[in-house]
C-alpha cells in the first residue's frame, strides 16, 4: 500500500480525534468533514437536518455506502450539587469506571469551555475509607471544575448549566511501533480510513465499476445514525466500524475484521462472502467474528427501511469503550479490503 496513503489516514485520525464530538455535538466535526472532503475533490456533500456529512466518489449503478461515524461517547451535565461539582449523565455506552480520572472540557451553551476532571467524590484515598467502593455516575461519580466554585450558585455564573456537553480527553499518542492508543477509535479510526480511500480514488483516477457513497453519521452511539442520509436506491449498505478484539475473537489489533453476526442477527451472508473472497484473493490479512455485545449503524438503516444488503467490517479495537488500542496494519487492511471489493 502506498505509504502516502498510511500516512495520510494516520493524520487524518489523529485530527479527528482531536475534535470534540460526543452524540448530539455535531457542528464541529461536521464542518472539518466538508472541508477536508472538499480539499481533497469533493466540494459537492449532503448532509440532513439531524446531522452527518454524505459524499458520492463516482461510478455508476447498483449504488452502495460505507458508513462510518463521526460521533462519540461523552457525558451531559445531568446536575450542579451543592459543592459546586457536576453530576452527569452518559452519552453512549461510556463507562464510569474507565472514565474516572479524564480530563474534560465542558462546552457551555453561551459563556465558552471550561476543563474539568471526572473523579470519585471524596477521592482523595487518605481520608476515603471508600474510595474503592463500585463506581456509578448515579451515585458517587461527578465533575470536578477546575475554577474555585464552591456552590450551585458559583457554577452557574460561570454559565455552567443542565444540558452541556462534557468532553472526554481522547489521549491520543501513535507509538513507535505503529499502535495507535486513544479514546474514540470507535469509529474515527474507520472515518480516517474512509476519507483516505476517497482521496486515493480521486488522485488515482480510480473508475469505480459502481455508484459508491461515503457516509459519516453523528449519531451511530444510540443507535440511529444509518436512519438518514443513505441513497434509499442503495443495494448494499456496509458499516465500517470498529472489529472487536478479546477471548474468544479472532480477529486483533493487526487485521480487518468482518463481522457475520451482531447482538441483533446475522448480516448478509452474501455479502460477507464476496468481502472474504476480496481478502483471500488478494492478501489481505482478515477474520470472521460474531460480536455479541455490538450493533452498528446499518441496523439503523434497515429498521428505517432501506432495502439493501447490510454488513459491518473494520479495523481489530482493543479496550472498546475504554482507552482503546489498535495497529497502523489494521487500518492498512481495512483500507486495502474496502479497495479490492470495490474495483473487482
Amino acid at each position: 500500500m502506498d505509504k502516502k496513503y498510511v500516512d495520510y489516514m494516520v493524520e487524518q485520525a489523529q485530527k479527528l480525534l482531536a475534535i470534540h464530538s460526543p452524540t448530539g455535538y455535531n457542528q464541529e466535526v461536521q464542518q472539518y468533514l466538508r472541508e477536508e472532503l472538499g480539499r481533497i475533490g469533493y466540494p459537492e456533500t449532503t448532509g440532513p437536518r439531524r446531522g452527518g456529512v454524505a459524499c458520492c466518489l463516482g461510478g455508476e449503478g447498483d449504488p452502495i455506502t460505507l458508513t462510518a461515524h463521526a460521533d462519540t461517547l461523552g457525558a451531559m451535565v445531568r446536575a450542579i450539587k451543592d459543592n459546586g461539582t457536576l453530576m452527569i449523565t452518559p452519552i453512549g455506552g461510556l463507562n464510569p469506571n474507565n472514565a474516572e480520572t479524564s480530563n474534560v472540557e465542558i462546552i457551555t451553551k453561551f459563556n465558552g469551555s471550561y476543563s474539568g476532571t471526572i473523579q470519585v467524590e471524596n477521592a482523595s484515598t487518605h481520608v476515603n475509607p471508600h474510595v474503592n467502593d463500585p463506581r456509578s455516575f448515579d451515585e458517587n461519580i461527578e465533575v470536578v471544575i477546575d475554577e474555585d466554585v464552591h456552590s450551585v450558585e458559583d457554577v452557574l455564573a460561570l454559565g455552567i448549566e443542565t444540558g452541556d456537553f462534557v468532553c472526554l480527553d481522547p489521549r491520543t499518542v501513535v507509538t513507535k511501533s505503529g499502535y495507535i492508543k486513544s479514546r474514540f477509535l470507535d469509529d474515527k479510526a474507520c472515518c480516517a480510513i474512509l476519507l483516505a480511500y476517497a482521496k486515493y480514488v480521486k488522485d488515482e483516477k480510480v473508475q469505480l465499476p459502481r455508484q459508491v457513497w461515503v457516509q459519516f453519521s453523528v449519531y451511530e452511539e444510540i443507535g440511529t445514525g444509518g436512519a438518514t442520509l443513505i441513497p434509499r436506491d442503495a443495494h448494499d449498505i456496509i458499516a465500517v466500524d470498529m472489529g472487536c478484539v478479546g477471548e474468544l475473537q479472532a480477529g486483533t489489533e493487526r487485521k480487518v475484521s468482518l463481522c457475520a453476526k451482531d447482538s441483533k442477527g446475522p448480516y448478509s451472508y452474501e455479502l460477507l462472502k464476496e468481502l472474504a473472497l476480496a481478502c483471500k484473493e488478494n492478501g489481505v490479512d482478515y477474520a470472521v467474528d460474531t460480536y455479541y455485545r455490538y450493533g452498528s449503524d446499518v441496523e439503523g438503516s434497515l429498521v428505517a427501511g432501506y432495502d439493501a444488503r447490510h454488513m459491518t467490517m473494520g479495523p481489530g479495537v482493543y479496550a472498546s469503550h475504554g482507552y482503546e488500542r489498535t495497529h497502523i496494519s489494521a487500518l492498512e487492511q481495512t483500507f486495502q479490503c474496502i479497495r479490492f471489493y470495490l474495483e473487482k
